[in-house]
């Protein structure tokens, strides 16, 4: 009888330690996912100031082109040329 409450006792240890684990480990994701979460925060707000920034180069390219300087001239041409078929545009539709 003592054998079958040795192998009762070891197993309950033995099921004890497994729901340690469990619980570690579940803490654990927790804390992953939490940091997951933390991650793609940090990767939407870098992400956005990434396009403020690039729309703000643009910009600066643009006005040291119309300021004369010999860098990005045919991007400035192109550009113009664009706004131009653009009024153009809009005062025909508006003459109909």
């Amino acid at each position: 009888m003592s054998e079958i409450a040795d192998i009762v006792d070891t197993l309950e240890d033995k099921v004890l330690k497994l729901f340690s684990k469990l619980e570690g480990l579940e803490q654990n994701s927790r804390d992953l996912k939490l940091e997951l979460e933390q991650s793609a925060l940090i990767i939407q707000r870098q992400s956005a100031a990434i396009e403020v920034l690039q729309k703000q180069y643009e910009a600066v390219k643009l006005a040291n082109s119309l300021l004369g300087s010999d860098e990005n001239k045919r991007e400035t041409k192109l550009k113009i040329n664009a706004l131009i078929r653009e009024i153009d545009y809009c005062i025909k539709q508006l003459s109909d």
